[in-house]
């Protein structure tokens, strides 16, 4: 069973885990590949020097919404690094709202202009948001992406797949209480998920209590197997080929 983590912060400097540990017990238990995701641009640079050291790492670049205040200086010279495959996360946060809402749209317009000149995929972070989400990604008919840690409506899932963009599932799936959430993971098109693990956040059962890591990604693909009464082989096989054809890696 190969699997890609699609979205990891092992990169950060706060990541309180041993990241070349990390990094092997992943690759040793088949989690072939990760996307070190940025969430400001000092952030994104450590996420492209970790992959730039680390051969089955690669990076995505974006000042997440709490950031937004802070600029994006530096972000487009970023984006055409080598090993950076998408443009992320961005979007927008009206949960807690660490930047103003009108930051947060102009800053999230601006870097969908980044991944439109880039040629890059999207990963996108939306929270409460979604009614100022939608009229800003119309102006980029061509961009694709995933909407990273998806824990929203059936509608929303729908609209999204309807754009050809891509549902992220992580650990959440596994503990979530929530029986709408739990419908959204269990009918979803196989053809449009992807894996993640956020980690160090949103360990999944059984690993409650501890740091997340890329490994545990294979719960999640356990998890959404046994919902789908599907064999954790052929849904790590798809999700896989998705998220491939998705960052070209």
């Amino acid at each position: 069973m190969q699997l890609i983590d699609t979205h990891c912060h092992i990169h950060s400097a706060d990541y309180k885990l041993e990241a070349e540990e990390v990094y092997s017990r992943a690759i040793e238990a088949g989690v072939t590949k990760m996307i070190c995701v940025g969430t400001d641009v000092g952030d994104s640079k450590l996420a492209v020097d970790f992959a730039n050291n680390h051969k089955e790492a690669f990076a995505s670049v974006g000042v997440h919404p709490h950031e937004a205040k802070h600029g994006i200086d530096g972000l487009k010279e970023l984006a055409s690094q080598s090993k950076v495959v998408a443009v992320g996360e961005i979007g927008l946060d009206y949960f807690y709202e660490h930047s103003d809402r009108k930051t947060q749209m102009d800053v999230f317009e601006q870097q969908l202009q980044i991944a439109a000149d880039s040629n890059l995929p999207v990963i996108f972070h939306v929270r409460e948001a979604f009614d100022d989400f939608w009229p800003i990604v119309e102006k980029f008919p061509n961009i694709k992406g995933v909407l990273h840690s998806f824990t929203d409506s059936q509608e929303n899932a729908e609209k999204a797949i309807e754009k050809g963009f891509l549902i992220g599932i992580n650990g959440i799936a596994t503990f979530t209480k929530d029986e709408a959430q739990k419908a959204v993971y269990a009918s979803l098109p196989i053809e449009r998920i992807i894996l993640e693990t956020d980690s160090p956040y949103l360990t999944p059962v059984p690993y409650r209590g501890k740091l997340n890591e890329p490994v545990f990604v294979r719960e999640v693909a356990r998890y959404l197997s046994t919902v789908r009464s599907t064999s954790v082989d052929e849904l790590a096989l798809q999700t896989t080929r998705n998220a491939t054809n998705l960052f070209h890696i």
